[in-house]
Parts: structure tokens; sequence; C-alpha cells
């Protein structure tokens, strides 16, 4: 149930991408390669220093993009709490 629900997350976070300005390519880079990190992790799990930087970059994107991008802040923190959900 957990790898659904973050998959759902990821697509939800995808389409949240899609409408990032594209004037603001450097935005839509970070969120792309955090996905990509994401879905790394996921095919194989990793260390914890590499899932400890995971967690990390995600809450450095939440608190970058809190004001400009609360929809997309918001699926990140949903993110977030289902891969500690998930022990990563």
């Amino acid at each position: 149930m957990t790898q659904q629900k973050l998959q759902k997350e990821l697509e939800q976070l995808r389409a949240e991408i899609e409408k990032v300005d594209t004037t603001d390519a450097q935005t839509k880079t970070k969120l792309e390669q955090l996905v990509r990190d994401i879905e790394n992790e996921l095919e194989k799990p990793e260390k914890d220093e590499v899932q400890h930087g995971l967690m990390d970059d995600l809450r450095e994107s939440i608190n970058r993009f809190e004001a400009e991008h609360p929809r997309t802040t918001a699926i990140l923190n949903d993110i977030m709490v289902t891969l500690s959900n998930m022990g990563i």
C-alpha cells in the first residue's frame, strides 16, 4: 500500500513539475532530479548515507519552493512522510 501511495504521489509531483513556468528552468531541473533520485532509491535501496541525503534534499526543496509552489511543496512533504514510513 505504501509503495502504491508513493507512486501516486510521484505522479502528482510530475504533473506539478509540468506546470512550473518554463522560465524557471532551475526549479524544474531540481524537481526532476529529485523524482529520479526517489525512483532510484526505490529500485535499489542504498546505504543510510544516501537515504539521509535524499531526505535532506527533500527538506531543502520543501523550504525552497514553499512560497512559490505551494502545491508542489505539499506533494514533496507527502512523499517525505511516505518515504519515512517506509524506513527510507
